[in-house]
């Protein structure tokens, strides 16, 4: 059995502290949310239109609107207007590594973990 003598040297902290994450926080609560989750996964893999996203998802347009504004609001999403179609897509590159962070421990499909 061996006993420490000397303590380890800490390795130096990161910079910040628990205030720096007050916008982090808040960002991923509006993304802790299924149909929020749905979207990003769509969007993903390409442009959608406020109909196609609340169709796949089985919610109201309007209730899919709302969605939307508040995965913009925190600059996760854009949208381009082509004549009468809004198109959102993702603003957010690193939204593809938390996704895929998401899939991998829960996976689409129900396969076990």
């Amino acid at each position: 059995m061996t006993t420490k003598t000397k303590s380890e040297p800490k390795s130096s902290k990161p910079p910040g502290g628990v205030e720096h994450f007050a916008e982090a926080a808040e960002c991923l609560k509006t993304l802790a949310h299924p149909v929020r989750l749905r979207i990003v996964q769509l969007l993903l893999h390409g442009r959608y239109t406020v109909g196609e996203l609340a169709e796949d998802c089985g919610i109201q347009d309007n209730v899919g609107s709302d969605h939307l504004r508040l995965l913009q609001r925190c600059g996760f999403l854009t949208s381009e207007r082509e004549g009468r179609k809004v198109y959102y897509q993702v603003a957010e590159p690193h939204l593809a590594k938390l996704m895929a962070c998401i899939e991998g421990r829960f996976p689409p499909g129900g396969a076990e973990r």
